[in-house]
């Protein structure tokens, strides 16, 4: 599975991305798509994911600010993101798995990251 993330940029806080990513070969539809994000000199955190058909997770620090989506048909994700600040600020990378999970150890393909930042 390849996977290319997109969107990144700089914001102003309170601001609003959208990112986006597309995932191309053995992508199959009954999967789990993610997104984790890793700010210079942190772990690289949880965000969302989306199951193909048991919905939706988010990490508590992006709760009611974030929103995680996927077009089938055109086997894209998309991770809508308002208000944000600047704790916000990391490399936001795609992912994609089997298990709807929060670790990263559960998520065999990953997209090489698209930037973030949020000046305040």
């Amino acid at each position: 599975v390849q996977l290319q993330a997109s969107g990144g940029g700089l914001v102003q806080a309170g601001g609003s991305l959208r990112l986006s990513c597309v995932a191309s070969g053995r992508t199959f539809s009954r999967n789990v798509m993610g997104w984790f994000r890793q700010a210079p000199g942190k772990e690289r955190e949880f965000v969302a994911a989306i199951h193909w058909s048991r919905g939706t997770y988010y990490g508590d620090s992006v709760k009611g600010r974030f929103t995680i989506s996927r077009d089938f048909a055109k086997n894209t994700l998309f991770l809508q993101m308002n208000s944000l600040k600047p704790e916000d600020t990391a490399l936001y990378y795609c992912a994609h798995g089997w298990l709807m999970s929060v670790s990263s150890a559960d998520f065999g393909s990953w997209g090489l990251g698209t930037q973030v930042t949020v000046s305040s």
